[in-house]
């Protein structure tokens, strides 16, 4: 059992996520292909994003700082620090607006 400072855990992600091309950088907190179970913490530098992708199956996303703008198909909401959503099953895409950080929790019931 391990306390997680996500505080210091995002100003750690997202210098991080300075140095990567793509703007961003992740690091999974608990689970991963082999648990049912994955939570990760995805930093992405202001005015970077994550591409339009498929659902990873049940999820949820909780922004920790800053802003968003999440886009399903035609549609974009925007998100700020201490927003949750349960994502809908459907391709979707994250614009960090400033920089950002969210946790995105997926539950894949084996279907690994």
């Amino acid at each position: 059992m391990e306390i997680v400072d996500l505080e210091a855990l995002v100003s750690e992600q997202l210098a991080l996520a300075y140095e990567e091309s793509s703007g961003r950088h992740a690091v999974t907190l608990v689970g991963d292909h082999d648990h049912d179970l994955r939570q990760t913490l995805i930093a992405i530098a202001g005015g970077n994003r994550l591409n339009e992708h498929d659902s990873p199956g049940e999820a949820t996303l909780h922004v920790l700082r800053g802003e968003a703008t999440l886009t399903v198909g035609e549609h974009e909401l925007a998100m700020s620090a201490g927003d949750h959503l349960v994502l809908p099953p459907a391709r979707h895409g994250l614009t960090a607006v400033t920089d950002c950080a969210v946790l995105l929790t997926v539950a894949t019931r084996g279907e690994r």
